[in-house]
């Protein structure tokens, strides 16, 4: 069936608030730091494990819930993820105890890769082959202007006012996608239901899993350093709080011209879009050590941080090339993936920074992991010429 131009936008721009709400329920935890942890009592390290409990739930959610609801209506599985996201966001601020919240931070985590893998699927439904890369960028475009005006003001707020109010404020936000979703997004008729047989399939696929590995490490590197962040512009850079909200708008700024650029790129040439946005992720990693000391020469590169997320979009389409029937299961694991990469980077930056490298090794610890996941692209890229896929990188 095809649409109009109209309805695919009004569809996609529907799905994107949802993307937006989960996009500041994720990230904004990363300029509120400081915040949370002076209410509970918590240092740097141990507040940034919220970080890592929410890419848990994440990881653990994306598979499970795709596979259990494989047979669902597309469009209600949608309308009850976000329902639950608005919940758990809400129950967030609310909190009374860092064991509490933490729980909580776990379970709000838990429907966000099935939401971003349904609705990248459902974009790339209702449009032409060759315009994919350009939908998924579009309807993930919701995090990227989270990332770009949503954090920034969220975490100036919540520095103003209260961290809990930002969450409240995510909660309401996801209920007003789920209102949206329930007029605007078409009840897009599927070819066949998917089965668990069929999505499982996935996990032995080992294009898919090389390329979900690829964003799993080599994305891990950006979530090193951007986890901490604000509390590297206050203990090394030595500024005041007021300019955390600014490098984050800087970083957003980054993210959303990568993003423009990672999705053109993978209609263009697919391998050079992956393999360059690692190399360029590598190389930007391996200076920001140089730069914290000053802030002329910190925000800059935190410009430079945000434009590696070229490589979403591009990951996001390979997995749909290679994933077969599993098409469902494989695109929720590309956000599981990332949440991986956002765990991983979360924790080795956090051990980072309590070792004699102290702030300069989030940069350290990110342009390692940066590099493995680039040596990852070379080696699946040598399997898929053996395996002779119809999509080779």
């Amino acid at each position: 069936m095809s649409y109009s131009k109209l309805q695919v936008a009004v569809a996609i721009f529907a799905m994107a608030i949802g993307t937006f709400a989960i996009g500041i329920g994720e990230f904004v935890m990363m300029g509120l730091l400081p915040n949370v942890g002076s209410e509970f009592g918590t240092s740097s390290q141990q507040t940034g494990h919220l970080i890592s409990l929410y890419a848990l739930g994440v990881v653990i959610g994306a598979p499970l819930i795709t596979i259990v609801f494989a047979r669902a209506n597309k469009k209600s599985l949608l309308l009850a993820l976000m329902g639950l996201y608005a919940v758990t966001n809400i129950a967030s601020a609310e909190a009374d105890s860092f064991q509490q919240l933490q729980w909580l931070r776990f379970i709000s985590g838990l429907p966000h890769g099935a939401y971003g893998g349904i609705v990248c699927l459902l974009a790339a439904a209702m449009v032409r082959k060759n315009q994919r890369g350009k939908a998924v960028t579009l309807v993930m475009m919701g995090l990227t202007l989270a990332i770009l005006i949503g954090n920034p003001l969220a975490t100036w707020f919540g520095q103003m006012l209260d961290w809990r109010w930002v969450y409240r404020g995510v909660g309401i936000t996801a209920l007003s996608a789920v209102l949206l979703i329930a007029i605007a997004v078409p009840a897009i008729r599927q070819q066949q239901h998917s089965r668990t047989r069929t999505e499982l399939s996935a996990l032995k696929n080992k294009q898919v899993l090389l390329t979900l590995a690829i964003g799993s490490i080599g994305f891990g590197g950006m979530f090193a350093v951007l986890s901490y962040l604000a509390p590297t512009l206050l203990e090394a850079t030595q500024v005041s709080q007021g300019w955390i909200p600014i490098a984050l708008l800087i970083y957003g700024v980054g993210s959303f011209i990568g993003s423009l650029v990672g999705g053109w790129a993978t209609d263009v040439n697919m391998k050079w879009a992956i393999g360059g946005a690692l190399a360029w992720a590598t190389l930007v990693l391996f200076v920001f050590p140089f730069s914290i000391d000053n802030l002329v020469s910190i925000l800059p590169m935190v410009f430079l941080l945000g434009s590696t997320a070229a490589l979403v979009p591009t990951l996001q389409v390979r997995l749909m090339d290679v994933a077969g029937e599993a098409q469902t299961l494989a695109a929720s694991l590309n956000h599981a993936a990332f949440n991986i990469a956002n765990g991983i980077g979360a924790y080795l930056g956090g051990l980072a920074i309590v070792s004699p490298w102290q702030w300069q090794g989030t940069g350290w610890v990110g342009c390692l992991l940066a590099g493995s996941g680039l040596i990852i692209f070379f080696i699946t890229k040598n399997h898929s010429r053996k395996v002779n896929y119809a999509e080779s990188l």
